[in-house]
């Protein structure tokens, strides 16, 4: 165990292995399920477990710490890789009782199968007292599911945060020892998680400040002992400003759409405006997401294959629908060889985007000289739409 702050540990277990969340989410830092011991002079509580296939380590952190008897099972969200080891946890402490919130409680027995006499709800700001330590209750919703609350320790400070401010990190470090290290996963995981749900982050963020928070301890990664980093990081991701920069997801059958996608990235280059290129047939998704934070345009790229879009732009218009980035501008570039509908069939699946529709460049065949002039139009015209948004 390695302590946090006094009687406060970190007793969780990193996977320096695993390559993919959910079967979704590539990860190249690997992760951590981190759970939290905390021992008050009267009872002591165990904060969120970990992931099913982790539990005995787990459990071998807790026998090997002569943590023979634990009062409390806090479960902060009902997901499997924070709440899966709660079984194991009730055969190990079978006096302990699941203190949670009510939607996470009915997630719990029907994800977990826990028995209804095994949980004890909280309502938002309840207190429990541990005797020398008081844990209060906040609720934090959908960040990223809407049962999801934090914890916060009033005499140490410290507040965990399950999902929330987080990152995909497996490390040795307990806290964070270089911020300039973290950024991209803490980004990465803002961007692929977070995302989606800004308004709810920056709703969140508002009422954590009501807290004085010397750690924030995540249920993945490590612990801040400068909360003001991660805040600030979070406050600015999920804000509304965007930056003078284009995303340009692409897929290339004989060539055609690369060489326009190529084009136009270097025609806004010479604009002086900053472009990101993915080549979605070998893409990491997470990257495509992190450069969708700030980006205030996205310009997918793809050859036609009967009559619509590529599968592999079709998947990134449905993942950058999924996500909702604060992203202003799009348009769509690619081209056919008899027939298309894949201008519309692409717009159709980011209907979800609050964006303006930049008139695409879509060609017959490979491209000739009025097609180059036309692409030039289009990097002429995003040029135009960032400057009357003030970010060039």
């Amino acid at each position: 165990m390695r302590a946090l702050a006094e009687n406060v540990f970190s007793v969780g277990v990193i996977d320096w292995e695993l390559k993919m969340f959910d079967r979704l989410i590539p990860l190249p830092d690997g992760t951590s399920y981190n759970s939290y011991l905390v021992k008050g002079s009267e009872k002591t509580a165990l904060v969120d477990s970990v992931e099913p296939a982790q539990v005995d380590e787990l459990i071998a952190h807790l026998i090997t710490a002569g943590v023979d008897k634990i009062d409390y099972l806090i479960a902060l969200h009902g997901e499997q890789d924070h709440s899966g080891g709660l079984p194991d946890m009730l055969v190990l402490y079978p006096d302990a009782k699941v203190v949670t919130n009510p939607k996470c409680k009915s997630m719990l027995i029907d994800l977990l199968d826990l028995e209804e006499e095994q949980i004890i709800t909280v309502e938002d700001r309840e207190t429990l007292s541990l005797g020398d330590k008081t844990l209060e209750f906040i609720y934090t919703p959908w960040v990223h599911w809407p049962e999801t609350m934090s914890t916060y320790i009033k005499e140490d400070r410290i507040l965990f945060s399950c999902d929330f401010l987080g990152s995909h990190m497996a490390t040795s470090d307990l806290f964070v020892s270089d911020e300039r290290e973290i950024y991209e996963p803490a980004k990465r995981y803002f961007a692929e998680i977070m995302m989606p749900y800004r308004k709810q982050v920056l709703t969140n963020l508002k009422k954590l400040a009501e807290l004085d928070i010397a750690i924030i301890a995540p249920s993945h990664g490590p612990a801040y002992d400068n909360p003001k980093f991660i805040i600030d990081a979070y406050t600015e991701w999920a804000g509304g400003e965007v930056k003078n920069q284009v995303v340009i997801p692409y897929v290339s059958m004989h060539g055609s759409t690369k060489e326009m996608a190529d084009y136009l990235a270097n025609a806004l280059i010479e604009r002086g405006v900053k472009v990101s290129i993915f080549e979605l047939a070998e893409v990491d998704i997470g990257k495509l997401a992190v450069s969708l934070v700030d980006a205030a345009t996205i310009v997918i790229g793809s050859p036609t294959v009967i009559v619509g879009p590529h599968p592999h732009a079709a998947n990134a218009a449905f993942l950058t629908n999924l996500l909702r980035p604060k992203t202003k501008f799009a348009s769509i570039i690619g081209s056919y060889g008899w027939g298309s509908k894949m201008v519309d069939q692409i717009c159709g699946m980011i209907s979800g985007l609050k964006v303006e529709l930049i008139e695409p460049v879509v060609i017959k065949g490979a491209a000739k000289n009025e097609d180059f002039a036309a692409l030039d139009e289009l990097a002429d015209k995003i040029v135009e739409k960032h400057k009357e948004a003030g970010i060039y």
